[in-house]
């Protein structure tokens, strides 16, 4: 269900819409090449064809034929719209929330996943390539290909600490991490995940244990979040110390510093928490 309101019949006033959502920023890294493979596909179908994604746009799918070969596309493109209506929505964050607008923005932030699972693949047998920003075919059973190898896939912080097992129950009830217990490798060692951070625990005593403040280092860790208000409320509700609150949205314009704020773990570690904007 879109909200916003789009123009009747014409689809290129719709993806100047799309392409001046993409370039505020905050979406996937793949939202631009789902543009460009609807936006080529539109322009290669007659204009009835496209008055069809139109209709789709404006709640008339019904009046379209269940046989037509495009719908999918039509459902692309609405997927699309979504998602960017959903983005700008999260964009806005407003100095105040009740807990139902905070369980709203929880559940929209956790429904653009499935949103940009689609993104990048294959739509009536043709792919974006980033090669020459156009669609390509892809036959049958063809594999996607991908651009480069990437040798890296995920890295992780690494804490040393005095007890281990103190400080894994603390990121596990206090911060919602799950712990893995690993004590068959060459490094025994505890691996915390939630979402996309990895933090690995290692026994550790004297110094190394110490936050990095008492060395000149500000922080131990930053997280980047999309939505530090929500991680802020559940971090301070769960009772968890914090050092440096968050600032409000006009307040943190006149700022040089992304909008962030900063809690303290178990051992005295300083984690800051900073808006994660696609174009830092």
């Amino acid at each position: 269900m879109l909200n916003k309101e789009y123009p009747l019949h014409d689809m290129n006033l719709v993806f100047d819409m799309i392409e001046n959502a993409i370039a505020k920023g905050g979406t996937h890294d793949k939202t631009a090449e789902e543009m460009n493979l609807l936006m080529h596909l539109y322009a290669g179908l007659p204009a009835e064809a496209v008055e069809q994604g139109m209709m789709f746009i404006h709640g008339r799918a019904c009046e379209i034929p269940a046989t037509s070969d495009i719908i999918p596309l039509h459902v692309r493109l609405m997927n699309l719209l979504e998602y960017l209506e959903k983005v700008e929505y999260l964009a806005e964050i407003p100095k105040t929330m009740s807990n139902e607008e905070i369980t709203k923005r929880s559940d929209i932030l956790k429904s653009l996943d499935d949103h940009e699972k689609v993104f990048g693949t294959p739509l009536l047998g043709y792919q974006f390539s980033s090669t020459d920003n156009t669609p390509k075919e892809v036959k049958e059973g063809e594999e996607k290909e991908s651009d480069r190898l990437l040798l890296m896939n995920s890295q992780a912080a690494v804490f040393a600490c005095e007890d281990i097992y103190k400080t894994a129950l603390f990121y596990e009830n206090k911060l919602g991490f799950k712990a893995s217990h690993l004590d068959d490798e060459a490094m025994p060692h505890i691996r915390l995940s939630r979402d996309n951070i990895a933090i690995v625990l290692v026994k550790g005593e004297g110094a190394i244990t110490k936050p990095a403040r008492e060395f000149g280092i500000k922080y131990d860790m930053y997280v980047y979040c999309s939505e530090p208000f929500l991680l802020h409320n559940e971090i301070a509700g769960n009772g968890i110390k914090i050092i440096e609150d968050l600032p409000d949205a006009k307040e943190a314009q006149k700022q040089n510093t992304n909008r962030q704020f900063v809690f303290e773990d178990t051992d005295g570690r300083h984690i800051c928490v900073s808006q994660y904007l696609e174009n830092n």
